[in-house]
Parts: structure tokens; sequence; C-alpha cells
């Protein structure tokens, strides 16, 4: 034997929820609450013009070094507070501006 529908109440703004003071509360909200077109609409890619662009795909690669080059940049990274792979692409971004801009490829 089915159960027939709830009734759902149409949330039309973000100011109808409540703040909620255990994960069981807002459990038993949402049974009874659904987001209207307006917000579902509002949360869809691109519908945000405040969000920056996402980051372009990065796709893994083996670089080898020796030790010691590798402790420098690890060291150099530590004190600027970045991840030492991080600083290699800034290096290596840096490096290819460099060479594009010498070439005349980009400008400068």
């Amino acid at each position: 034997m089915g159960r027939g529908k709830r009734h759902m109440e149409t949330i039309r703004s973000w100011d109808e929820v409540p703040a909620f003071a255990s994960d069981e509360e807002e459990s038993a909200f949402w049974a009874t609450h659904e987001l209207g077109e307006g917000i579902l609409a509002a949360m869809k890619p691109g519908a945000d013009r405040k969000l920056p662009a996402p980051r372009p795909r990065t796709r893994p690669i083996a670089v080898r070094f020796d030790e010691s080059t590798l402790r420098r940049v690890k060291a150099l990274a530590s004190r600027r507070g970045i991840g030492y792979q991080t600083l290699l692409k800034q290096f290596v971004a840096e490096r290819l501006y460099e060479e594009e801009k010498r070439e005349g490829i980009v400008g400068g």
C-alpha cells in the first residue's frame, strides 16, 4: 500500500530558511519544504557572476630534481608560505612568459 504524496511548502527566498539547532531539525524541515524555481535557477552554473572562473584543470607530470635543488625549492616555498609545487608552476609560467615575450609571441 503506497503512501500519499506529502504537501511540500516551497521556499522562495533564503530568508525563509531558519537557522537549525541540529541535523535532525534541519532534516525534519527539508522533509516538508522544497526550493522554488527562482532559487534553483540562481544555483545553476554561471548564475552567480560574483564567483571567479574555475581554475584550469591541471595534469600531473613527473619532473626529477636532484636532492639539493629540491631542498632549496622547498625551503624557498616555505619562506613564501606556499607549496613547492605551486612555486615550481609559478617559475615555469614566469619563464615561459619571458621566453614568449623575447620571441615576440606575447606583448610586453
